[in-house]
């Protein structure tokens, strides 16, 4: 399979299929925590089955998600977010009343989850945290002033850099000694009065 560094970015049958808290929620499990059963992701997400069942269909009609060829039966099927990078736009003044109102709904579900998943590691009791991973992670924020030439060259840097980690990295699902991380990368200009873009979910 040719590896794809842009990634997909979603049309608007795909992002409005996405606009849903709760689908939100299924596709990020399904990212976190690897493949799944509507009935797993019932009790992960406190819904019924035939609640998630409804809208794993519904994102797999628009190819957000795929059965796992091979495994499950009739009666039990088994999904999977397929390999690679999505990218969101963001509301733009430009879309139609409906695809805005789909793109708000999306970005705001994606990074109040982000947002939940760094809060809930750092007020992780230390207790709970092996010895050997406490002091694995790495928070770092820096301001710069940059003009837009420089912070793309920085993107292209940034991402790069993921890009090449990922490639070293990937296919240790259920490793010996690995468990799964979240890397995050960010660059963006702060709000003035002119300031306008869009926003990126990898």
């Amino acid at each position: 399979m040719t590896k794809n560094t842009q990634g997909r970015t979603l049309d608007a049958g795909a992002l409005k299929a996405l606009a849903h808290p709760l689908r939100v929620k299924i596709y990020d499990l399904l990212s976190e925590r690897g493949p799944q059963t509507a009935s797993s992701l019932a009790v992960l997400i406190g819904e019924t089955s035939g609640a998630t069942s409804y809208h794993l269909r519904a994102l797999a009609a628009h190819d957000l998600i795929r059965e796992v060829p091979g495994r499950g039966t009739a009666r039990e099927r088994w999904w999977e977010r397929p390999k690679g990078r999505i990218n969101l736009p963001g509301p733009d003044e430009s879309m139609s009343p409906s695809n805005r109102a789909a793109a708000q709904i999306v970005t705001a579900e994606f990074f109040r989850l982000r947002h939940q998943t760094l809060m809930d590691y750092l007020n992780r009791p230390v207790s709970e945290q092996p010895e050997e991973w406490k002091d694995a992670g790495l928070f770092m924020t820096t301001m710069l002033d940059l003009t837009p030439e420089q912070m793309a060259e920085v993107t292209t840097e940034m991402s790069a850099t993921v890009d090449a980690i990922i490639e070293r990295y990937q296919g240790q699902e259920g490793a010996p000694g690995t468990r799964r991380v979240s890397l995050r990368s960010e660059i963006f200009d702060l709000a003035t009065a002119n300031s306008r873009g869009t926003m990126n979910q990898d």
